[in-house]
């Protein structure tokens, strides 16, 4: 693709940005060649500017590894060992890495994220699609995954947790901001959540569940452990563990939200060790006695 003068005048970039646009490539150039060079002179927004207003190609670059401070690429990332960037890395296609992806600032794809290893953010990490990670995922901003997400070891996300389909995770996941799941959220150990956390579909821990505002699944939520909130706990079926149940002062606890009160003997039923305070619906069934 060839960018003119007046192809990129016609996106209003930005007075300083033109300026260099006119003064580097005063004829024009090719996309992906526009953005190296803007990367190349630590223009990354603008690289990234230029990537949002053109969007993603089918090109593909295999590489053996990456080691930069920056990398804004139009197409797809394929790379046989780790990736390793400084700052800003950002596709607009998959990036795909057969180690790790470490990135200073914040990791960005219009399609999947994969990785054999860790995947590192110091900032977000976005996907159009699936993140899958071989290992674990560190986020130090919000997470947006488009797609799947499937996560071997722990998850842990310093801002907004937001899966547009379902979300494994094989051990624990610690969110310190609010976890929105389109489908179903799944783990293998606890569930820690600063603010509320809410899918679509249903919510399983192998260990506990906390979140210290709202609890909400439209299906069930199950967990081995306690399962624990600071606000209300809302399940549109049953509710299930081995542990207590436990919602925040002044809130209650609901099952069989989403099916008829006729069913919830069957399909909204309530099992923990001891009966919760404030349990407003749902059919409770006490623990067995030896």
């Amino acid at each position: 693709m060839d960018l003119t003068k007046n192809f990129v005048k016609a996106k209003r970039p930005c007075a300083e940005g033109f300026r260099w646009f006119l003064r580097t490539h005063q004829n024009g150039g090719d996309y992906q060649p526009l953005l190296d060079a803007l990367v190349r002179d630590g223009r990354v927004d603008d690289a990234c500017w230029l990537l949002t207003q053109f969007g993603p190609t089918d090109a593909v670059l295999s590489v053996n590894a990456i080691d930069a401070q920056a990398i804004v690429f139009a197409g797809t990332l394929e790379v046989r060992g780790n990736i390793e960037v400084d700052s800003i890395l950002r596709a607009g296609g998959s990036i795909r890495a057969g180690g790790g992806i470490r990135a200073g600032q914040s990791i960005i794809a219009g399609e999947d994220v994969r990785a054999d290893g860790n995947i590192r953010s110091g900032g977000t990490l976005d996907a159009g699609g699936d993140i899958k990670a071989g290992w674990g995922i560190e986020a130090e901003g919000a997470l947006q995954c488009g797609g799947n997400l499937r996560v071997e070891w722990d998850l842990s996300c310093g801002g907004l947790l937001t899966v547009g389909g379902n979300a494994y995770i094989g051990q624990d996941v610690v969110a310190k901001g609010a976890v929105q799941c389109s489908k179903s959220l799944r783990t293998g150990g606890f569930i820690t959540g600063a603010s509320s956390i809410r899918a679509t579909h249903g919510i399983e821990a192998g260990t506990t569940i906390h979140c210290q505002e709202h609890l909400e699944a439209g299906w069930g939520i199950k967990a081995l452990g306690a399962i624990v909130a600071g606000g209300a706990i809302k399940a549109g079926e049953s509710l299930q563990t081995e542990a207590t149940i436990r919602a925040g002062d002044g809130y209650g606890i609901y099952a069989g939200l989403n099916v008829p009160v006729e069913v919830w003997e069957a399909s909204a039923w309530v099992r923990a060790r001891e009966l919760p305070n404030r349990l407003f619906s749902g059919h409770w069934q006490a623990p067995a006695t030896s």
